[in-house]
């Protein structure tokens, strides 16, 4: 796998290959907007970040060196900047993110407390994680809806493994106290 993504890598570089960066692309595609798409539940969005993580990968490829990191790593530093972008955007803080609860169909009350609840939760962790640094957003995300090992994401984002875990579980410690202070 390595040695194909570097073989295109060159083939891009070089020659500016169209079917190499197609490869390329169609290779990370699906597992790139799963990834986005665990974060935002939304089809349209995902599909719209996940173009945008592309286009970005292939304008900075040049600046991509295989001595500091794989390809997936450095595919996955340019989708959890995307996103984290996208939360700290305006776009996003003035949108609705909250389904019009009139709209939904009232099946089973229980279920459908439940889900509200869960939604509910969701939301505000989403709130709280926004308000976080993007270092600390960016290991929240990735081990959460990437379910990267701690040592995955210290070289995602080239720092120690014992700082992100120190950063992961202060994350946390930040979550359960919003959560409890309520």
């Amino acid at each position: 796998m390595m040695d194909r993504d570097l073989r295109l890598i060159k083939k891009i570089k070089k020659r500016n290959s169209r079917s190499a960066a197609d490869e390329l692309i169609s290779s990370y595609y699906k597992e790139i907007y799963i990834y986005v798409f665990k974060q935002t539940s939304d089809k349209e969005l995902s599909m719209d970040l996940t173009q945008e993580i592309f286009i970005s990968m292939l304008g900075s490829l040049h600046s991509f060196d295989e001595k500091k990191a794989t390809f997936r790593t450095w595919l996955y530093r340019i989708a959890t900047n995307k996103v984290v972008d996208y939360f700290r955007s305006k776009n996003y803080k003035y949108s609705n993110i909250v389904e019009d609860i009139a709209d939904k169909e009232i099946e089973d009350k229980t279920d459908f407390t439940l889900n509200l609840e869960h939604k509910e939760d969701v939301e505000k962790i989403q709130r709280v994680v926004n308000k976080l640094s993007g270092e600390h957003q960016e290991i929240f995300r990735l081990k959460i809806f990437l379910e990267a090992t701690f040592l995955e994401i210290s070289k995602i984002l080239d720092i120690s493994e014992s700082t992100v875990k120190t950063k992961y579980y202060s994350i946390i410690k930040k979550i359960k106290k919003e959560f409890n202070e309520v």
